[in-house]
């Protein structure tokens, strides 16, 4: 059994678990600018002479959603990183390292919180 302690799947398993938690947060976070910014396209109708109600919503809904992917991509990162702590050095591939995707995450956070700044003002 000492070959399942040394198991390179486990990483990649980890690996495609953050690739996930990415994707999730990015597509949340675009969703969440789809919502502000149709709300935008609602107040054009609206001045157009269009008989259409808007609440006023739609930008702090939009910018919710835009945390909630930044919430989800750093969420992801925190715990890919205390994943690969735990792992032993032998279950890493020599080749593979978790700066490259640790630091996309985090410049993906960033931006992703500077989109909600940008929608709420």
């Amino acid at each position: 059994m000492p070959e399942s302690e040394t198991d390179p799947r486990v990483y990649f398993a980890a690996e495609r678990t953050m690739l996930a938690w990415l994707r999730t947060g990015i597509a949340i976070m675009a969703f969440g600018f789809v919502v502000a910014r149709f709300g935008v396209f609602l107040r054009l109708l609206q001045a157009q002479g269009g008989t259409v109600h808007t609440h006023g919503v739609s930008p702090y809904l939009g910018a919710i959603l835009v945390v909630l992917g930044v919430v989800a991509t750093a969420g992801g990162s925190v715990q890919y990183r205390h994943f690969c702590h735990t792992l032993p050095r032998a279950s890493i591939p020599a080749n593979s390292s978790t700066v490259f995707l640790l630091s996309l995450s985090w410049a993906l956070v960033v931006i992703g919180l500077a989109l909600g700044v940008v929608l709420i003002v």
